[in-house]
């Protein structure tokens, strides 16, 4: 059995990855943080929220070792994973319990948004490495923190912006970036439009979720139960509304191909103000200048995906098509191999075939990959702390409502005190990221 729990010819023959087993190879070797481990022994995966996308990411996680133990903060929801697993994963409610084992090498984390520095934080520091699902954090200064842990502990962290391994995502950016629409001049982002709803009524937690473990680090309140679960994203104690959830994809495919930072942001939006309802951003959108001269739009209204607008063409892209004269004079005029400019992960192959760049079949896949290299992932630390700061950046100046210049070497703004006040949140007594 290879250590990457899959065999080679059982590998080859599943269809739905067949094509990531041939691109990458099968795996000879894996790091792991025990040493008294046989280096024959298969990889040993921690899940850590399995509600919704952490069920998701959990079974393809599953195709390169064992789920040995399950954490979530809902009863029934670990009693569904145990079961919807087929084996007798360990049982945690508290996910340090998951961290202290020794079984476990690799962690998914498929938690609510306020919850993910902390846990990534915490299971580098236990010699774990991490996939965990988009946003990487929920303010600025809480990337600063996470980008220092991971340079200190070596573990090797994908991030679950999966669009980077998207054969229509990373042509886009390639084209831009190897001036297929001349000088790249603006680009215009639609995400769709944030959930409205409230006054909604408090009611005591059941019982079989524990209210204050999933508030975390965020003010204790009442239990609501549109505050939980799915609906989280609607309110900004724990997340950021869609600047957050499709800005984590979209904004950061825009500035991959962009290949600069903001400077100046400016946005406009209404602030519900309603008594015990969501609370993000609605009728929104931002305007960033970047340091390079390009401009974008982040809005909520439009064809959800990105317009890449250069001096001699334009390109859209979204998760149903890529469409541009560029992109049809592909087919008589691809890109050479040695063009390709975006990808500076070398563990990454990246064959041109009739101007088109072959996907990762399987994100999850690049993640293991880069645990037996100990290469970068597609989605590092280092890339999605720049994309999804840009995020945070836009819902604040959207709650602030006037023009902000920002220096995205310090990560502080120019001359505002106050914006700099929101670059960070007050954390619960017990739960603080350090």
């Amino acid at each position: 059995m290879s250590p990457m729990g899959i065999r080679r010819r059982d590998f080859i023959s599943t269809s739905a990855i067949a094509g990531l087993a041939l691109k990458f190879g099968v795996h000879r070797s894996i790091a792991k943080t025990d040493s008294n481990r046989s280096a024959n022994s298969r990889i040993g995966i921690g899940v850590i929220g399995l509600r919704y996308q952490g069920s998701v990411i959990a079974h393809k996680a599953q195709m390169f070792g064992d789920i040995v133990a399950v954490c979530d903060v809902d009863r029934n929801v670990r009693d569904q994973a145990k079961a919807a697993f087929g084996s007798t994963p360990h049982s945690a409610e508290d996910y340090r319990e998951l961290l202290d084992r020794k079984d476990v090498d690799v962690v998914t984390i498929g938690s609510p948004d306020h919850w993910h520095t902390k846990m990534v934080i915490d299971a580098c520091r236990a010699g774990k490495d991490v996939y965990c699902e988009k946003p990487l954090t929920l303010t600025v200064d809480e990337g600063n923190i996470l980008a220092g842990v991971v340079k200190e502990t070596g573990r090797v962290v994908q991030v679950g912006s999966w669009q980077r391994s998207d054969e229509r995502f990373r042509l886009a950016v390639e084209m831009v970036r190897a001036g297929r629409i001349g000088k790249l001049q603006t680009v215009a982002v639609v995400l769709g439009k944030n959930v409205t709803g409230g006054p909604f009524v408090p009611s005591t937690a059941p019982a079989h979720l524990n209210w204050n473990l999933w508030q975390g680090q965020t003010p204790d309140t009442p239990y609501i139960e549109e505050r939980s679960h799915y609906t989280f994203r609607w309110w900004y104690e724990y997340s950021g509304g869609q600047m957050t959830d499709w800005g984590a994809h979209h904004i950061d495919i825009a500035q991959w191909a962009i290949d600069s930072q903001p400077v100046e942001i400016l946005g406009k939006a209404k602030m519900p103000n309603t008594v015990n309802g969501y609370n993000v951003a609605v009728d929104f959108e931002v305007l960033y200048k970047y340091a390079n001269g390009v401009t974008m739009t982040v809005s909520d209204s439009g064809d959800n995906g990105i317009l890449f607008t250069g001096d001699s063409g334009r390109v859209f892209v979204n998760r149903g098509k890529i469409t541009g004269a560029p992109v049809e004079a592909l087919q008589t005029s691809p890109i050479a191999r040695e063009d390709w400019k975006a990808y500076g992960n070398d563990n990454l192959e990246r064959p041109a075939r009739a101007g088109k760049l072959d996907a990762i079949v399987n994100h999850m896949g690049n993640f293991f990959d880069c645990i037996q290299s100990r290469g970068t992932p597609i989605s590092d630390v280092a890339s999605q702390h720049q994309s999804v700061s840009t995020c945070h950046l836009g819902n604040i100046a959207m709650r602030l409502g006037r023009p902000l210049k920002w220096d995205p070497v310090q990560e502080r703004f120019l001359g505002d005190k106050q914006a700099d006040t929101w670059l960070k949140r007050e954390q619960r007594k017990g739960f603080e990221t350090v």
